[in-house]
C-alpha cells in the first residue's frame, strides 16, 4: 500500500468539496482510487469486482457495489453512496445480507468516497455489527489509521490481525464517544467522580451545581492544553538529530530576523510524512532564510529536496530534480504539497541510499 496515494486522495477530496457528484462520479474519483490505494487493481477481475452479483437467499441477482477478492473468493464487499450521502447501518442492506451468505467476507465498507464506515462481525458470527468498528474521514485524515489499512492491503493483507485490532478500535470509538458527550453535557456520576475527590464538604444539590461548571470548563482547558503542547512540539525539535558524524537541528535559520511560519513548519512535517517510507525523518532538514526555506537531507545544501517559497502574495513550492533545475508549482494551502509527493520523492532518491 503506497500511503502517499491515501494522502493524496484526501487532498482531491478537499477539491470536489461543495460539488454534487451522483453514485457514479463518487465511484470513479474517489472510491476507486481508494481501492487503488489499497494496492489492488481495480482493472483486474480477478482482485476486484464491479456490481458483483450473487444469489443471497431469496433474492436473485442481488449486487453490491464492489467485492475485492482473494484466492477466488470475496473478502471485502463495499457498498457506495454519493458523496454527501448521509450513512447509517440502515444503508447496508446489501451488506448484511451478503454476510449471511458469504462466509469468506469478513469486512463490510459502506463509503460515500469521503467517509468510510468499517463493519464486521465481532458480535455474531456471519452476521454483520449494526455499528462500525472504524470509522475514516479522508477529508480529516488521522494517520493512526494508516496501520489499520495496510492490514486490508493486498501486499500486506493480515485480516487476523485486523479482526483483532477491530474489537478494541469498536470499543475505542463508543468510548471516545461517550466521552465526548460528557465534555460536552457532563453527567451527575461524572461531576460527582471529580467532586467527590476534590470537595471535602457534602456534595449538596447547591454544590453539584457549581460543580458543573467547574469540570466542564476544567476538562475543556485541560483537552486545550494538550493541543497547545502537541503544537508548540511540531514546530520544534527538541533535540539535535544525529546521521553519521553529522549533528544538526531539523529546524534552523540562516539569517538573523527570519521569523518561520506556521505554514513552513507544517510544510516541512508533510514533506517529512511523504518521504518518511524513503528516507528517516530525522534526515530531513528545514533551513529558513528571506527568499525561501530550503528542506534538505543531512543538512547538506548540496542534497536540497525542495523550496517554500511563501513570503510573496503567491505561495509556490519548488521541486528539484536530478539536474538540479527547479520546478515550481503553485501551493494555495500546505494540503497541496500531497499533490507533488511523486516528484518529492523522485528528487529525494539519490540520497536514499546515502
Amino acid at each position: 500500500m503506497d500511503q502517499t496515494n491515501i494522502f493524496e486522495l484526501s487532498g482531491r477530496i478537499r477539491q470536489v468539496q461543495g460539488k454534487q457528484l451522483n453514485e457514479a462520479m463518487t465511484k470513479n474519483s474517489l472510491i476507486l482510487p481508494f481501492i487503488q490505494a489499497l494496492g489492488y487493481d481495480v482493472f483486474d477481475l480477478n482482485e476486484v469486482i464491479a456490481e458483483f452479483t450473487s444469489d443471497v437467499g431469496t433474492k436473485k441477482g442481488e449486487k453490491v457495489d464492489f467485492a475485492i477478492v482473494r484466492d477466488g473468493q470475496p473478502v471485502i464487499i463495499i457498498e457506495c453512496k454519493p458523496m454527501g450521502c448521509p450513512l447509517d447501518s440502515g444503508k447496508c442492506n446489501q451488506l448484511l445480507r451478503y454476510f449471511t451468505t458469504h462466509l469468506t467476507v469478513k469486512i463490510g465498507i459502506l463509503t460515500d468516497g469521503v467517509v468510510y464506515l468499517f463493519f464486521s462481525d465481532l458480535d455474531q458470527q456471519n452476521i454483520m455489527d449494526s455499528k462500525p468498528f472504524m470509522k475514516i474521514d479522508l477529508n480529516n485524515f488521522n494517520e493512526r489509521h494508516l496501520s489499520e489499512l495496510q492490514k486490508l492491503s493486498k501486499d500486506r493483507w493480515d485480516i487476523e490481525g485486523a479482526l483483532s485490532s477491530a474489537s478494541s478500535l469498536k470499543y475505542i470509538s463508543e468510548v471516545k464517544k461517550m466521552f465526548a458527550e460528557e465534555v460536552s453535557t457532563p453527567s451527575e456520576v461524572f461531576i460527582r467522580h471529580f467532586a467527590s475527590n476534590v470537595y471535602g464538604g457534602r456534595l449538596t444539590a447547591k454544590v453539584m451545581e457549581q460543580f458543573h461548571g467547574i469540570v466542564k470548563r476544567a476538562v475543556q482547558e485541560f483537552i486545550n492544553d494538550q493541543i497547545n503542547t502537541r503544537l508548540e512540539s511540531a514546530k520544534v525539535e527538541d533535540s539535535p538529530a544525529k546521521h553519521g558524524d553529522v549533528q544538526h537541528e531539523n529546524l534552523q535559520t540562516t539569517e538573523e530576523g527570519i521569523e518561520t511560519t506556521d505554514d513552513e513548519v507544517m510544510s516541512f512535517l508533510i514533506i517529512q510524512t511523504i518521504l518518511r517510507q524513503t528516507i528517516s525523518p530525522a534526515r530531513i532538514g528545514f533551513r529558513d532564510a528571506k527568499s525561501y526555506c530550503a528542506i534538505l537531507v543531512d543538512d547538506n545544501n548540496r542534497k536540497s529536496i525542495c523550496r517554500l517559497y511563501y513570503s510573496g502574495k503567491k505561495q509556490y513550492i519548488g521541486v528539484l530534480g536530478a539536474d538540479k533545475k527547479e520546478e515550481k508549482f503553485q501551493v494555495e494551502s500546505v494540503d497541496d504539497i500531497y499533490k507533488y509527493a511523486d516528484s518529492i520523492i523522485e528528487a529525494a532518491k539519490p540520497y536514499t541510499d546515502a
